[in-house]
């Protein structure tokens, strides 16, 4: 199959699945970075090499140094806003910036040192990483070699090594070519994936991997993928806010096209792939976000150190969000010894979220959201739920069920990168007439839902929260059923019969 046909087929549908965030590091596919873009105004002063650290050569910090007589280049677009008092070393840092023109392009000098001297540092000390070896060993440009760092460099959008290391294990054990994916189901792909954290990652992984296949295979043509592109991610932000001193906000969207322009300046065209990964091993080892045993400051402001830049933003205050949890236990015949050790036969009902919006298509226990925190009492939460159980389940729990148990276990905050989402948690154990053929029969046609084991809930791939909620409930029954008296046990259950 051509490489036109290829494109014509997967370009369209491929790229739009991941927004165009896909950043071709070289002809063997030696890594893609979906781009995380941050923006950064260009003021400030260069940064040359620390004679403390030994790891890098100071030529890599050259390329700012040679290019501090190259600022005649008036400032362009706004001024640099005033900086606030009490700001610390961010505050003098962009009082210095509004004082001195734009940062020049790399000069073809400069580039050419900071390459040498990264990509000599990058080959000893590169980090060995998993899918740094499955890339070499598959060796050329071959389908094995593209998914295994495609795989990677998906998982690492936004997590970080440390995290992926493990889940990108287990994920090329089970589905060790792009074959082998297409052919999973998505609620497989979300049960490898739970924990991972950015779930619509998956969904996207499985999609592009079905159209992959579909095609027929992954471009194979050296000049197909020989792109001399740049990357930028939040370590390649921090290295160059350092190296050029870059002391303007990172979010800044006006500026985002200089950051990409000097990136681009430097990216190595001979060895594009390596050259990338080696700017963000940088950042995320010797230059990271605390501190910085590559670079100093070239000039001296007894105020400003290296780990000023880039500037610090406030974040944006997360949303919160309240719910009313419930981990619904159904259960046939019980006897009151049983229940407090926790050993009667019983299934849990789980319930598959919508395909769009937050963990679109996972599972989670019956839950609503209520208005705010104001809301959050108990009897305003139960009767959130009982009025959810009666619309998607037609369960009336003074009706058609009996109530065994009802406890409030306890309250979680999970954290999303937008929101707190505090759950409230309560435990439900009920009987129904008719048994599980009658909730069968009851459930609303439109939910997707299904009763579990805790056999099969161990081994389900959870979301955090939702593991979290199902282990605080665990520990609840350990501790609480067993000091329930054997008298109110025992009266509760001969109500049902």
């Amino acid at each position: 199959m051509k490489i036109g046909r290829w494109g014509a087929r997967i370009k369209n549908k491929y790229i739009k699945i991941f927004k165009n965030t896909f950043c071709y590091y070289s002809n063997a596919f030696v890594g893609m970075r979906a781009c995380v873009v941050f923006h950064v105004r260009l003021p400030g002063g260069a940064l040359t090499a620390n004679s403390n650290s030994p790891a890098l050569s100071p030529s890599m910090a050259a390329a700012g140094a040679a290019d501090e007589k190259k600022r005649a280049r008036p400032r362009r677009g706004r001024p640099a806003k005033k900086a606030q008092e009490g700001n610390g070393e961010t505050a003098v840092a962009a009082a210095v910036a509004s004082s001195v023109p734009d940062i020049e392009d790399f000069s073809p000098e400069a580039a050419l040192k900071a390459r040498a001297s990264l990509l000599q540092w990058y080959d000893a000390k590169q980090r060995k990483l998993p899918w740094r070896t499955a890339a070499s060993q598959a060796g050329g440009a071959g389908e094995d070699r593209a998914y295994a760092v495609w795989v990677s460099e998906v998982m690492l959008q936004q997590t970080q090594v440390a995290t992926v290391v493990g889940y990108y294990n287990r994920w090329m054990e089970r589905w060790p070519t792009v074959r082998h994916l297409a052919s999973a189901s998505q609620e497989e792909v979300n049960e490898m994936w739970a924990g991972l954290g950015y779930y619509r990652r998956a969904r996207f992984l499985l999609e592009g991997a079905k159209s992959i296949v579909e095609a027929g295979e992954f471009p194979r043509s050296a000049a197909a993928l020989r792109q001399v592109v740049p990357v930028v991610d939040g370590n390649v932000i921090r290295v160059i806010s350092r190296l050029k001193a870059i002391s303007a906000n990172p979010k800044e969207s006006a500026t985002v096209k200089n950051i990409w322009r000097l990136a681009g300046q430097l990216v190595d065209p001979s060895r594009p792939g390596d050259f990338n990964q080696a700017l963000m091993e940088l950042g995320a080892t010797l230059c990271n976000a605390n501190q910085c045993q590559a670079l100093s400051l070239s000039r001296k402001f007894d105020s400003i150190q290296v780990t000023t830049y880039p500037t610090k933003v406030t974040r944006a205050k997360k949303r919160h969000d309240f719910a009313a949890v419930c981990v619904l236990e159904v259960v046939e015949e019980l006897d009151p010894k049983e229940l407090k050790a926790n050993s009667y036969p019983k299934v849990l009902v789980l319930v598959k979220r919508p395909e769009e919006g937050l963990l679109a298509g996972l599972w989670e226990f019956p839950s609503v959201l209520v208005e705010g925190e104001e809301q959050t009492d108990q009897a305003t939460r139960r009767q959130a739920i009982d009025l959810y159980l009666k619309e998607s389940f037609d369960l009336n729990l003074r009706a058609n069920c009996h109530v065994i148990v009802r406890e409030d276990v306890g309250k979680y905050v999970h954290i999303f990168s937008h929101i707190r989402l505090h759950m409230y948690v309560e435990l439900l154990i009920i009987s129904l007439k008719g048994g599980l053929d009658a909730l069968q029969n009851k459930a609303e046609g439109s939910l997707t839902w299904k009763i579990v084991d805790d056999d099969s809930i161990e081994v389900m791939g959870l979301t955090s929260g939702v593991r979290k909620v199902y282990n605080m409930m665990k520990s609840f029954k350990h501790k609480k059923l067993s000091t329930l008296t054997k008298s109110a046990l025992t009266k509760n259950i001969k109500r049902r019969r």
